[in-house]
């Protein structure tokens, strides 16, 4: 069985690393040190139609997923066992260097992680769009460079709004994507079939 030490990783990751490690593996034990994880992972176990197992170890819990058979778990649709991946093109828009409200540092964090996540999705974006106070996410500054230049790598467009860039004074610090402008974001956003803003 394939093992994984999540303690002390912050939620998506050890739903990320036991999901990746279950298209080599046919079960998987991952160490979680919160209930949430536990939880996250539960869902996803129940989503792929995999067998579930929780076991608390002191304050830590030990979490077996197995792929199963009809003979092992009943699923309600044997379909759920293949990941689902679907062709719908869709884009992310990003408008501010935080996620959500209340602290900022939080913020930043959770779009960091967001970006990062992105990376790991099944149907990746066609296009991620920066413009506000997101643009500073293009820069050489950036701590999501890497995560952008893993997108681009597959394909993924990545754009920043000039007149964005020029008010921040970031324009000569663009470290990845193509510098771009309203008009040309706002026909992107009503082309896309599904807009994603975190």
């Amino acid at each position: 069985m394939y093992k994984i030490n999540a303690i002390g990783k912050a939620c998506p990751l050890p739903v990320i690393e036991t999901k990746k490690a279950l298209k080599e593996n046919d079960a998987v034990e991952t160490l979680v040190d919160n209930e949430i994880a536990t939880q996250n992972l539960k869902k996803m176990a129940d989503q792929l139609g995999y067998i579930y197992q929780m076991e608390p170890i002191g304050d830590d819990y030990k979490v077996t997923i197995a792929k199963g058979n009809q003979d092992l778990v009943e699923m309600a649709d044997p379909e759920m066992v293949e990941e689902v991946v679907t062709t719908e093109d869709y884009i992310v828009v990003v408008d501010t260097n935080v996620m959500g409200r209340g602290s900022d540092e939080l913020g930043k964090n959770l779009l960091k992680m967001f970006i990062y996540s992105l990376t790991e999705q099944d149907v990746l974006p066609k296009q991620v769009i920066f413009y506000n106070g997101g643009v500073s996410l293009v820069t050489k500054d950036s701590d999501s460079l890497e995560d952008l230049q893993m997108l681009a790598d597959q394909g993924v467009e990545i754009y920043a709004c000039g007149a964005c860039l020029n008010f921040f004074e970031l324009t000569e610090k663009v470290a990845i994507g193509e510098i771009t402008n309203m008009y040309r974001i706002v026909e992107m956003m009503r082309q896309a079939p599904k807009v994603v803003k975190p």
